[in-house]
């Protein structure tokens, strides 16, 4: 499959600095690495850094800005970033009340960011770090992914930052999310990997696949293609069984080839499903926030919130992605 690429050895590094380039006002690029941080220095106030492998764009460096991510380090396609790269993160982010780590939990993602972490404290800079499992797909808590409720960490703990609070106030925050929310996703068609042209996982016309991963990681079942109301029937039938509290943030979100079309289509029979199982949907969110380059397909994920929340949910940010 064709990209629109220089270069595919250059494909992240020439997505970061267009990035930048893009918006001077908002973003800087830290030298010689992959990291894109703040334009203005964060001062007085709790730093979030996040980040990972590239190709789930916005995520991660378009949620840098008020009330969201300090910094991003932007890894590879679909590959862990480095030590040194999360450390050059903390070190642009670290605005003197310490820096909250929000990991996804991939092994490489985790073993980098705690090796990262451990440097930065050798630098005097106090470290936490919150790891996201919001994927239902996977039967053992410990082991579930981290997917598109990562962005409702980054939007929450990131305003709890904003307003002044302590590095272990944010991280409390952050982990109250991860405690609630919930995921799950499914997809039509694959992507395709930059650097082969190949797509990540084979998938039949007639076919689709549920519980999928954001890099094209196995799902729960690859079955016939069904209507849009059979699939939000099926996922919704699994996360509800583990959100049972009824008052909720949804977020409906594309896997970067799904029209917006498609999205709103699908948040109808969600919002309506949602609704009929005696559902409160306090806030809505349905666009692209997590994606798997080109995959067609969407994920689900749902939040318990209280005032607390919302009002997080609810806050100012300028991030160009939320």
């Amino acid at each position: 499959m064709d990209k629109l690429m220089q270069d595919a050895n250059r494909f992240v590094s020439d997505m970061v600095d267009g990035l930048v380039l893009a918006h001077p006002d908002l973003y800087a690029k830290v030298d010689g690495v992959n990291v894109i941080k703040r334009k203005e220095p964060l001062n007085g106030k709790v730093a979030l850094v996040s980040g990972g492998g590239s190709g789930h764009e916005p995520a991660h460096a378009g949620f840098i800005g008020d009330g969201m991510l300090a910094a991003a380090v932007c890894g590879e396609v679909f590959t862990s970033p480095t030590p040194d790269m999360v450390l050059e993160g903390i070190k642009a982010a670290d605005g003197g009340k310490g820096v909250l780590l929000v990991v996804k939990n991939y092994s490489g993602d985790v073993m980098n960011f705690d090796m990262a972490k451990e440097l930065a404290e050798l630098e005097d800079i106090e470290v936490e770090t919150v790891i996201v499992r919001d994927d239902i797909a996977i039967k053992k808590e410990e082991d579930r992914r981290g997917v598109a409720g990562t962005i409702f960490v980054h939007k929450i703990a990131g305003a709890a930052a904003a307003e002044g609070k302590s590095l272990a106030e944010v991280k409390a925050v952050a982990e109250k999310v991860i405690a609630g929310v919930r995921s799950i996703g499914m997809a039509l068609s694959p992507c395709y990997m930059p650097e082969s042209g190949k797509p990540g996982f084979d998938l039949h016309e007639d076919e689709m696949e549920i519980g999928i991963g954001i890099h094209g990681e196995k799902g729960l079942e690859r079955k016939p293609v069904a209507s849009v109301d059979a699939i939000v029937t099926e996922l919704l039938d699994r996360l509800t069984a583990e959100v049972t509290d009824k008052k909720v943030a949804v977020m409906v979100n594309g896997m970067g080839g799904t029209p917006e079309s498609e999205l709103y289509i699908t948040y109808k029979y969600v919002a309506e499903q949602l609704q009929a199982k005696g559902y409160d949907i306090v806030r809505p969110f349905v666009g692209n926030y997590m994606t798997s380059l080109e995959m067609h397909g969407f994920s689900i994920t749902l939040l318990p919130v209280d005032d607390e929340l919302v009002g997080y949910l609810d806050a100012k940010t300028n991030a160009i992605g939320f």
